[in-house]
C-alpha cells in the first residue's frame, strides 16, 4: 500500500499526487516511471515520476483524469492508498554533456519533461522551458517552470494567455537568437514529431519519451515495442527516452489507436459510475 499524503487539482482535468515510496525515492532518476495499480481489481498502468523527496521518502505524480484508472485515482483523497506500485522503471534519461537544452512539454507531458529540466537546471546547464496547452485554464507548473528555465515560453492554443500558437512556433522563434545543444520533447506524439521535424532540419540532437501501451514494464509481455532506427524497442525497459529523429512515429500512432474505442467505452462506463 502507498499512503497518499498530498493531493492538489492543477487544472479541471489534471491532478498531483504525493505518495509514500521510500525505495523508490532514494533511487529514481529523470525520466523514470512507475507502474501503479490504484485497486486489486484495477489495471496496472504506468506513471512517470514527476518529483521525488529521498529525505521525505516520497515520489509526485502527475495524472491527467482520461481514462478508467486515472479517473478512479482522481477520486482518491489524502489518507487513502494505492493497492502498489513498482519501480523505478525505464532508463533514466541520458543528457550526455549538453550544456544548453530545451525542454518542451505539451499539455500533461509538461510534466513529464519539467523533472528533466529541474535535473539539468541544477546541474549548471542552461535550460529553456517551452510548453503548450489548449488554454490558460489548462496551464500547469507555470510558476515551477519559470523558477528553474533562463526563458520559459507558454503558448496556448486560443491565445487566451497572449501567446496564440504552437510549441513550435516557440521553438522556432528562440532558434533564431540561440543554439541548443540538445531538444527533450514529451507530450502528445503530434507535437513530438513536429518538434522533431524543426529540429532535425537544424540538426539538433532530439529526446523524446514515447508513450505506447504498457502492460508489465519488464519486456516480457511486448506490448509496449516501438520502431526507432528500424529496429523493434521496447519503451519499458529500452525507453522510454529515444532518439526522435530514429523514431517511427506513424507505427507508434498506429499501435497507440489499437484500443481506442475499447478505451473510451471503458471510461463512459466510469464516469457513468462517480455519477
Amino acid at each position: 500500500m502507498a499512503k497518499i499524503l498530498t493531493k492538489k487539482q492543477l487544472n479541471p482535468d489534471v491532478y498531483l499526487f504525493e505518495l509514500e515510496a521510500n525505495a523508490i525515492s532514494e533511487k529514481v532518476e529523470p525520466g523514470q516511471f512507475i507502474i501503479l495499480r490504484v485497486d486489486e481489481f484495477g489495471e496496472r498502468v504506468p506513471l512517470t515520476i514527476a518529483d521525488h523527496d529521498a529525505i521525505k521518502g516520497t515520489i509526485t505524480i502527475i495524472v491527467q483524469a482520461i481514462g478508467k484508472t486515472t479517473l478512479k485515482l482522481s477520486k482518491l483523497n489524502e489518507g487513502d492508498s494505492v493497492l502498489d506500485l513498482v519501480g523505478p522503471l525505464g532508463r533514466p534519461t541520458e543528457f550526455e554533456e549538453a550544456k544548453k537544452v530545451c525542454v518542451v512539454g505539451g499539455g500533461v507531458g509538461t510534466a513529464i519533461a519539467y523533472p528533466s529540466a529541474k535535473y539539468l537546471a541544477t546541474h549548471n546547464v542552461e535550460v529553456d522551458m517551452i510548453a503548450g496547452f489548449r488554454n490558460t485554464e489548462m496551464i500547469i507548473l507555470e510558476n515551477e517552470m519559470k523558477a528553474i528555465a533562463n526563458d520559459c515560453v507558454i503558448m496556448t492554443d486560443d491565445g487566451s494567455n497572449g501567446n496564440k500558437g504552437f510549441v513550435t512556433n516557440a521553438l522556432e522563434e528562440l532558434l533564431k537568437t540561440k543554439e541548443y545543444d540538445l531538444v527533450i520533447a514529451i507530450g502528445p506524439i503530434p507535437m513530438m514529431r513536429a518538434i522533431c521535424d524543426v529540429t532535425k532540419a537544424k540538426n539538433i540532437k532530439t529526446i523524446v519519451s514515447l508513450n505506447p501501451i504498457m502492460i508489465d514494464g519488464t519486456g516480457m509481455c511486448g506490448g509496449c515495442r516501438v520502431t526507432v532506427d528500424g529496429q523493434t524497442k521496447f519503451a519499458c525497459v529500452d525507453g522510454p527516452d529515444f532518439d526522435g529523429h530514429k523514431v517511427d512515429f506513424s507505427n507508434l500512432v498506429e499501435r497507440n489507436r489499437m484500443y481506442r474505442d475499447d478505451e473510451s467505452h471503458q471510461c463512459r462506463l466510469m464516469k457513468e459510475e462517480v455519477k
